[in-house]
C-alpha cells in the first residue's frame, strides 16, 4: 500500500501552490546575491546558468534505471542555491575578513565550488514521488521542478529573449519551483495513515536517533564552530550550543543564520558560542553586545569589518526610522539588527527537543510546526543524546516502501 501510494504520486502534486523561483546568474556577485535576497524576501534564491543560444528549447533528456526522465542540460539550468548562510561563512574567512568589500565584488561561483554536486536536480513533473524520495536520499538537497500556470502559457508566448536577472521567473519559457525535503515530509503527513501502524512507533525503536551531533561548548569562541555552520547547511540539521554537563542550551541553525544579515560574520568572529546565540535572537542584539564586537574587531585591527559593521547599522537605522510609523519597538529592533533589513518573527535560537520514546508521527509534527529541518533528542535530565532529521524521516518511510536504494 505504501509503495503504492509513493509510485503513484506525482512530484507536480507537491508544487500546488508553491511560487516560481527567484533567481541570480551564475556570474553575479555576492553584493548582487544579497541584494536579491533582500528583494526576494524568501531565505534562499536560486543561481541558474545559462547557454549562449538561450532561445533554444531544446533539452537532452536521460533516463534513470527506473525510467524516470532527468533534464540533464536545458538552455538553462539550476546549478544551485545561495543564502545568507553561504555568505557569512564566505565572509568570514580569513583573507574576507581582512576585506569585506572586495569579498562581496567576488563571483557567487567561489562560494558554489564546494557545494556537492548533486544538491540540485531538474526532475520532470510526472515522475513520481518515490523517485523523487531516492535522489533526495541520494543526496540531492532541492529537486527543480517546472511548474504550468495560465500566467506562465501567457508569457511564455510573449518570451522574446533572455529574462532581466532578479526580476523574470521564466527560464526556457517556464517557471520552476523547488521540492525539498520539508516538502515531502509534509505531504507523507497529510496520509500518514498509509503507513500505518509505523509512524506510531518510537524513534528509538526506528533506529532513527542519529548519534553523530554537531556541538559547540557555550564559552567557546563562535569561530571554532564555522565548519560546522557550513556542514549544518549541507546536512539540513543544526549545531548545538551545549553546556559542561552536555546539557543543551540553543541551537545555531541555518534557518536562523538565514534571516540575519552579512554583519553577524563579525559577531562570530568576535564572539562565544553563546554570545553568538544572544546576538542572532530574534530581538536583536544589545547594545553591550554591538559594542563588544566593536571592541573586538579594533583589537583584532579588522578595521575594514567595522567599517562594513558601522554602514550597515547606519543603512538600518535609516530604514528603522523611516518604518517607525507602522512598527511596533520589538518590530524596529528586528529591522535593525537581522533580516537583511526585513522583519521576521520566525523562532531564532531556542532549540526544539523531542525524547527517545516520542512517537515518529510526534517529531513529524513538531518539527513541522516549528519550521525546523531537524529535533534534538535529549534525556529526561535534558542531556542530549541525539537528533532526528528530515533525512532519517524519509529514511523510515522508503524502507516501509521495499528498502533503501
Amino acid at each position: 500500500m505504501a509503495v503504492n501510494f509513493l509510485n503513484n504520486r506525482e512530484v507536480s502534486d507537491l508544487c500546488l501552490g508553491k511560487p516560481p523561483l527567484k533567481w541570480v546568474p551564475i556570474g553575479a556577485t555576492v553584493a548582487e546575491a544579497l541584494s536579491a535576497l533582500k528583494k526576494s524576501g524568501e531565505s534562499h534564491v536560486s543561481v541558474w546558468s545559462c547557454c549562449s543560444d538561450y532561445h533554444s528549447s531544446s533539452k537532452i533528456k536521460s533516463f534513470d534505471n527506473n525510467n524516470a526522465v532527468i533534464v540533464d542540460s536545458p538552455a538553462c539550468k539550476c546549478v544551485g542555491k545561495i543564502c545568507m548562510v553561504d555568505v557569512i561563512c564566505f565572509l568570514c574567512k580569513e583573507e574576507n575578513l581582512a576585506d569585506p568589500f572586495k569579498a562581496l565584488e567576488a563571483s557567487i561561483s567561489q562560494i558554489l565550488l564546494k557545494a556537492p554536486p548533486l544538491s540540485v536536480r531538474h526532475l520532470e513533473p510526472n515522475s513520481s514521488l518515490l523517485q523523487a524520495l531516492d535522489y533526495i536520499l541520494d543526496g540531492t538537497q532541492n529537486l527543480v521542478i517546472p511548474i504550468e500556470s495560465y500566467a506562465t502559457r501567457n508569457s511564455r508566448k510573449k518570451f522574446l529573449g533572455k529574462p532581466a536577472p532578479f526580476s523574470s521567473t521564466l527560464h526556457n519559457g517556464r517557471e520552476y519551483c523547488w521540492i525539498t525535503q520539508e516538502d515531502v515530509v509534509r505531504f507523507i503527513l497529510n496520509s500518514i495513515g498509509v503507513f500505518s501502524p509505523i509512524p506510531t512507533f518510537t524513534i528509538e525503536s526506528l533506529n532513527m536517533i542519529d548519534h553523530d551531533i554537531m556541538t559547540v561548548h557555550y564559552d567557546e569562541p563562535a569561530s571554532s564552530a564555522l565548519a560546522l555552520f557550513s556542514r549544518s547547511l549541507v546536512e539540513q540539521a543544526s549545531v548545538a550550543v551545549i553546556d559542561e554537563n552536555n546539557r543543551l542550551i540553543g541551537e545555531i541553525s541555518p534557518s536562523t543564520l538565514a534571516f540575519c544579515d552579512k554583519t553577524v560574520a563579525a559577531a562570530i568572529t568576535t564572539l562565544s558560542a553563546g554570545d553568538l546565540l544572544a546576538y542572532i535572537d530574534c530581538c536583536g542584539p544589545s547594545e553591550e553586545l554591538v559594542q563588544l564586537v566593536r571592541t573586538r574587531l579594533e583589537e583584532k585591527n579588522l578595521e575594514a569589518m567595522l567599517d562594513l559593521l558601522e554602514e550597515y547599522s547606519l543603512s538600518s537605522s535609516s530604514s528603522s526610522s523611516a518604518s517607525s510609523s507602522c512598527s511596533s519597538d520589538d518590530e524596529s529592533a528586528s529591522i535593525k539588527y537581522g533580516g537583511s533589513g526585513r522583519y521576521s518573527p520566525a523562532r531564532r535560537s531556542e532549540a526544539i527537543v523531542c525524547y527517545p520514546w516520542s512517537s515518529l508521527v510526534a517529531v513529524m509534527i513538531q518539527a513541522l510546526a516549528h519550521r525546523v529541518s531537524c529535533v534534538w533528542v535529549a534525556e529526561a535530565d535534558h542531556t542530549l543524546v541525539g537528533i532526528v532529521t528530515f533525512e532519517g524521516m524519509l529514511k523510515v518511510f522508503r524502507s516501509i516502501a521495499g528498502g533503501i536504494k
